[in-house]
Formats: structure tokens, C-alpha cells, sequence
């Protein structure tokens, strides 16, 4: 079944408003549009539930109802408990509190690998813990392909290493990464798993719990949701780890490591993630299926329109010789976020695309060590366009055509 382009674009306000018509986004890897269902949960929360959630009074038990939704539909399709998700400001955010807590469980002489493919907010959060005798391992890519080879890790890993980093998919590279064999590896070896999943969830959100991660870690304003990290710790990794909330907090988990308040508002809206996961199940799928279910048949659309969607382009940036290509040249093995080497520094060549309706952005992407270990000066940088699966066709046959005169 085909992903029904005009039902999906119907749920995204910002297809219709007149400021952004003619304009193609292709920047969706630094942030994608929000989804109807979302900015409504959002604005009917700022209208009628802004008060402090939990008491007994009407509106702020429809506060902590709406939050408690939010978290309990996103385990279920994430395939893990509800208490094992986590709402913070931001992946970063929920990274650094993690290593804070890393820092206080691992001795002088533990180890902890790291990948040189990471955006830095899986990486640098990781390798300050040397400062606390902590030895940092850094599993590297091929300077040519890009890819991290499993034998790499394999090299790394004994009974030192209590954790493993790594990314879903790069959001340079964007080879999707084997998280459930790469995960099996690191468990047979005594390690944890921590996964950053930023440049793989807008494509589909996926079972964590069948993946097998102790972490998992992605961006819900790149899943077409509001401002917000979300992040899943699993049960006995989450209870091994010392508590970084407020002491009295200590005995639920998913407030272990949310050392602030979350923002009431966009917990609640987050619940519009998964109430677009299910239009999108009503309409393509229908009939009865478990959350889980209903987000992998999403998932499974999402990937096949958006493979879809890449053939064109990696045939035309084949074509160019121009142009180098970071990461796999097969649709089936990448996410839809094109890094490009060019001649010319990758920002000044967005520039020029803006003129042309195109929407995408140039520099490094905090993916600094990743550039460099391919041999690219960050300085001079990528061009990245990246879309997801609400792109139409047209805007790909646009964004080539803009490509071709400008590249």
C-alpha cells in the first residue's frame, strides 16, 4: 500500500500557509514541520489546562492526564513500559544528565566506546568523563565509506567496557547502523547500549524494545512534535543508575533523569505524535492492531515512500562528478539526509538554493569529528538536504532541477 501523499500533507498545517508557498523544506534532519494533531493539543493546553497539573481541581487533572497520556502512548508504540520514558529539554539535554550519572556508577579504568559518526551531542557528553578516570574508545568510521565496521567494535570491546554509543543513523552519514546485531554484540561483552536516535525516528518511530537498547534517545521537533527530548532507559539499567532528580523522586523512574520540571505543555502534546501515527494507520491500514503494531505498518509506509522518493536523487547526484556523497548510494541503506561535498563551502551554495524556494542549510551539522575523519575540512563544510515522507514528488523534481544550476 502507498503512502497517500495528499492525506498526509492535510495534516500539516504549514502546507497551507501562504508564507511557505513555493518554498520546498528540505532541512526537515535539523527539524521538521509539527503535525495538526500536535499544535492542537499544544494551543488547548495553553487556552485551558495552564495551571499546575495533578491536583484535584478540574483543569489540573485534565493537566496531568493529558501528560500521563502522552508518555503511556508513546511507550506503547515505542514497545517498552510507560515509566521507562522520559520527557527533557532537548537530546542534549538528556544526554549530558545521563553521563552525569554514568559518572557517579563507573570507576577509574572503566571504559566507555564512542563513535567518531555521532552528532556531538551522543559523543562529547560521553568523553568528558575521562576527567573522572573514565577511559574513552572511540570506534571509527571508514575515512571512504563512512560506515562503522563491526569489526571495529568487536576489536574494542572487554570486560573494561561497561558502555557502548552509537548512533540509529548520522545525521551526515546516515547509514542506518544495525542497532539489534550491534546491541547483541555489546550485551555478550557486558556492556550497556546507548543509542541516539535523532536521525532515524522522523522516519519512523521504532520498537525499542525489540531493537534491545538500555538507551534510546531521540528529538520529538523532528518527529513532527513540539520543543522536546524524549528518551527511553530501560528498567534495570534506570534503576542501577543514581537518581539525578530531586531525592524524593528517586522512586519513579522516569523522573530519575529529569533533574528540572518538564514543560507540562509539550509533554501533553506530545500525545499528537501518536494520535498522527494512528490517522495514518486509520487511513492506509485500518482494523484493530495494538499501538506497536500500528507504529511499525506507519514505520513501514514512511521507509517505503521516502526509498521511493531517493531513487531520483541518488541517480541525478551519481550523475554529477562534481559532487561527493556522503555515506551509502542504496536508498535501502540510508535515511533520506544527503550530505554533499562540493567545490564551494556548503553554506554559500544554500544560500543560493534559498533564492531558488529551496529550504536546506549548509555548515557542519555538530557532526565536526564525522567530517573530518572522511577527510572534509568542517570549515568549508557539506551541503544537506533531507527530507521525510510528507515530501511530494514535485519537490524532489524541484530540488534536482535547483541542483543542476547551482552545483
Amino acid at each position: 500500500m502507498k503512502l497517500d501523499t495528499d492525506f498526509v500533507r492535510a495534516q500539516f498545517p504549514a502546507f497551507t500557509v501562504p508564507a511557505l508557498q513555493g518554498q520546498a523544506f528540505f532541512e526537515n534532519a535539523g527539524g521538521s514541520y509539527a503535525c495538526g494533531q500536535v499544535i492542537d493539543r499544544l494551543t488547548r493546553y495553553y487556552r485551558e489546562r495552564k495551571v499546575q497539573p495533578y491536583y484535584d481541581f478540574e483543569a489540573s487533572r485534565l493537566a496531568g492526564e493529558e501528560m500521563d497520556e502522552a508518555r503511556a502512548r508513546m511507550a506503547a508504540m515505542l514497545g517498552v513500559a510507560t515509566d521507562e520514558v522520559s520527557f527533557g529539554p532537548s537530546t542534549t539535554q538528556n544526554t549530558y544528565v545521563l553521563a552525569q550519572a554514568f559518572a557517579r556508577m563507573l570507576k577509574p579504568g572503566d571504559a566507555v566506546i564512542v563513535t567518531n559518526q555521532d552528532h556531538e551531542a551522543n559523543s562529547g557528553p560521553w568523553r568528558r568523563l575521562e576527567a573522572s578516570g573514565v577511559e574513552i574508545r572511540e570506534w571509527k568510521i571508514d575515512r571512504d565509506t563512512g560506515r562503522l565496521p563491526l569489526e571495529g567494535l568487536k576489536a574494542l570491546l572487554d570486560e573494561k567496557v561497561k558502555l557502548v554509543c552509537f548512533p540509529h543513523a548520522s545525521n551526515v552519514v546516515a547509514e542506518i547502523n544495525p542497532v539489534a546485531e550491534i546491541t547483541r554484540i555489546a550485551h555478550a561483552a557486558g556492556a550497556y547500549v546507548c543509542v541516539d536516535g535523532v536521525s532515524y525516528a522522523p522516519h519512523g518511530f521504532p520498537n525499542v524494545g525489540a531493537l534491545g537498547p538500555d538507551i534510546y534517545l531521540f528529538s520529538a521537533y523532528k518527529t513532527y512534535g513540539p520543543h522536546q527530548g524524549v528518551m527511553v532507559v530501560r528498567r534495570a539499567l534506570g534503576e542501577a543508575l543514581p537518581n539525578q532528580g530531586h531525592y524524593f523522586n528517586a522512586g519513579t523512574l522516569y523522573k530519575r533523569f529529569t533533574p528540572a520540571g518538564p514543560d507540562h505543555a509539550q509533554v501533553a502534546a506530545s500525545a499528537g505524535m501518536a494520535d498522527y501515527v494512528d490517522a495514518l494507520y486509520a487511513h492506509h491500514v485500518g482494523g484493530d492492531a495494538d499501538a506497536t503494531a500500528r507504529a511499525a505498518a506507519v514505520h513501514e509506509l514512511m521507509r517505503a515512500r521516502e526509498i521511493e522518493l531517493m531513487a531520483p536523487l541518488l541517480e541525478f547526484l551519481g550523475s554529477k562528478n562534481s559532487v561527493r556523497l556522503l555515506g551509502p548510494d542504496a536508498a535501502e541503506k540510508r535515511a533520506p539526509t544527503f550530505a554533499l561535498v562540493l567545490n564551494e563551502p556548503g553554506n554559500d551554495v544554500a544560500a543560493r538554493l534559498a533564492g531558488r524556494g529551496i529550504m536546506c542549510g549548509g555548515g557542519d551539522f555538530y557532526g565536526v569529528r564525522c567530517l573530518e575523519a572522511q577527510g572534509v575540512d568542517p570549515g568549508h563544510g557539506a551541503l544537506r538536504v533531507s527530507f521525510v515522507h510528507y515530501t511530494s514528488p514535485d519537490e524532489i523534481n524541484r530540488l534536482i532541477e535547483a541542483l543542476d544550476q547551482e552545483i
